[in-house]
């Protein structure tokens, strides 16, 4: 057998470029046309094995019709070039489309393995990064006691859960927060929207001589309330709250604004408190009435 060291000659190790260049093609083929190697091996009706090689570059020689049904069985299409009129030779073979690189190719398992092409993977910094921390929405526990190691990285198998995944980048990479002025919003009143249905952030000016009816020492001059945070279902947890209560933060500090007060249950205290406000005993709780003799739940 003739290992990779022996086939560089005067080249400049070409057939081993080659090889590299194929795996990565074949891979980034792979994940556009959301097929794990087994599936794309049997479409093409090529061992799996055979597949495996080519993409971890460890056939340097693969036969062109083996090649040629991976290829097309991915969506690609395979041609011959010939790269200019000064040069007798034709180039090797080679896979004419040139599909987005697999984004965690330079990912390694603890194994020293590459992930799964198809998958998204991210790497593992907290609890939240990972799908099978499914205990740490109910339970906060101090590291040391985590019923498991945090992995280095993660992904999602299931398909439904990956496109949604997907869609969530796309919806964070493209939403935009702005301020909205004029219209039917009285003189105090600001308005931040995020650039998607029901997504909006609303906000007055609230002075303290109108709540405490003359000037307390200590108490800001000009304070902030925070009237609500809407986000439709269908978006949340993907961060939008979080930037449209920053946006707000950030005109409060510019406009001189020194506080800001605001109400919340359930998840909304977990947003705020990610935001950086901060819970205080001196502010009135939040109290409910109703009928005598109704079992409130929740």
């Amino acid at each position: 057998m003739t290992k990779a060291s022996d086939r560089t000659d005067a080249t400049g190790g070409a057939d081993l470029d080659q090889a590299l260049d194929l795996s990565q093609a074949l891979r980034a083929l792979r994940r556009r046309a959301d097929l794990s190697q087994r599936e794309l091996a049997e479409r093409a009706g090529v061992p799996q094995p055979t597949l495996a090689r080519i993409e971890s570059g460890r056939a340097l020689d693969p036969r062109f019709r083996t090649v040629e049904r991976l290829v097309r069985a991915a969506g690609g299409q395979m041609g011959i070039g010939v790269p200019s009129a000064a040069s007798a030779t034709i180039a090797p073979a080679s896979a004419t489309i040139t599909p987005t690189p697999v984004p965690h190719d330079d990912m390694r398992d603890q194994a020293g393995r590459r992930y799964p092409a198809h998958l998204d993977v991210w790497p593992v910094h907290e609890l939240r990064d990972w799908p099978g921390a499914w205990w740490a929405e109910w339970y906060r526990l101090p590291p040391e006691r985590y019923p498991l190691p945090l992995p280095p990285a993660a992904y999602e198998v299931n398909r439904r859960y990956r496109d949604n995944r997907r869609w969530g980048a796309e919806v964070r990479r493209t939403t935009r927060v702005s301020r909205v002025t004029g219209g039917d919003l009285p003189d105090t009143c600001w308005r931040f929207v995020a650039e998607l249905p029901d997504g909006e952030l609303r906000a007055h000016e609230r002075s303290p001589r109108l709540e405490y009816g003359e000037w307390y020492p200590g108490i800001p001059e000009r304070e902030m309330v925070l009237d609500g945070v809407l986000v439709a279902g269908q978006y949340r947890r993907l961060g939008l709250g979080r930037r449209l209560v920053t946006a707000l933060v950030t005109e409060m500090r510019a406009a001189g604004v020194d506080d800001a007060a605001a109400i919340a249950e359930g998840f909304g205290i977990e947003l705020l408190l990610a935001c950086g406000f901060e819970i205080e005993a001196r502010r009135p709780a939040a109290l409910r009435i109703g009928r005598p003799g109704r079992q409130s739940y929740g």
